[in-house]
């Protein structure tokens, strides 16, 4: 009989505990190869829904962004003049809460970018929320660099979940971490400034958390004719953006919710208490008729 209420006990504190969804609407905001971007993942990933947004001329308002995305995807590719307006309004989606990702080839774009193909326009106010500087160039284009992960040195973590393999012949890397940014996974080659280059990194700022990860969402969309999967890119490429977006759609908590361990006598309790409000309903329901 223990058994059973322990078991009525356990379905409840699951219910209770693991109510919430983990799918998250993924904005994938670029300025080039949004389409193609949100296409690869929409076909690779699973749980999540990708949707292109068209940067290139304006941003999008906070308020269409809060209405239909849970995560927003940021990254560049090419000149990129309204990047500090489109910063402004993913650090301002961010502040809410809700959690952004950026990838390759942010770091070109950012304001302390020497160099790269956006001439480091600046990314706004998300400057002061993202994981990373560059090393002064970002990824070198047009002939870019090589990357391949340091699997001795990842850190277990839901973002690393699986990951143990990772690179990139041309677009990954060119950044250094922040103070107090949480590195979890990092390149075997050293950045242009000779320090660790993050692979993957996330940092929280009041409510805001914002996950870089060091190579190029929209790979498979680069290159004439396009890279290609397993020469070009690859190893868990879309191992690291699953995990990206599944740690991002529970608001970059690293665990689930721990369910309490109740004593045989609580859990009693607690079922006969159960037992009396259905008991009491009954009556009710009796006396109504």
């Amino acid at each position: 009989m223990m058994a059973r209420w322990r078991h009525c006990a356990a379905i409840l504190l699951l219910a209770v505990g693991f109510g919430q969804a983990e799918a998250a609407r993924v904005g994938v905001l670029a300025n080039n190869f949004f389409n193609e971007a949100a296409a690869d993942f929409n076909a690779r990933l699973s749980g999540h829904t990708f949707t292109p947004i068209d940067a290139s001329g304006s941003p999008p308002s906070l308020s269409s962004l809060l209405a239909a995305y849970d995560v927003l995807l940021v990254y560049a590719d090419g000149p990129f003049a309204i990047s500090p307006a489109v910063g402004d309004v993913a650090a301002a989606f961010a502040n809410t809460g809700r959690p952004v990702a950026l990838g390759t080839f942010y770091d070109q774009i950012r304001s302390v970018a020497a160099g790269g193909n956006g001439a480091g326009s600046g990314w706004g106010a998300l400057e002061a929320l993202d994981p990373n500087v560059t090393d002064g160039a970002g990824v070198p284009y047009p002939g870019g660099q090589s990357r391949t992960l340091n699997a001795a040195a990842t850190v277990p973590h839901p973002l690393t979940q699986q990951v143990t393999v990772l690179f990139g012949t041309k677009w990954a890397g060119g950044n250094e971490a922040k103070p107090g940014t949480i590195v979890v996974a990092e390149w075997q080659q050293r950045n242009a400034r000779n320090t660790i280059d993050p692979a993957i990194a996330y940092r929280v700022t009041g409510l805001a958390c914002v996950i870089q990860i060091g190579i190029a969402p929209h790979y498979a969309a680069t290159g004439s004719p396009p890279a290609v999967f397993g020469t070009d890119f690859g190893g868990d490429f879309y191992r690291v953006w699953q995990n990206t977006f599944d740690f991002a759609g529970r608001g970059c908590v690293s665990s689930a919710p721990t369910v309490p361990t109740l004593s045989d006598l609580a859990l009693a309790a607690l079922v006969l208490a159960l037992a009396a409000l259905a008991w009491r309903e009954r009556k009710r329901a009796i006396a109504r008729r």
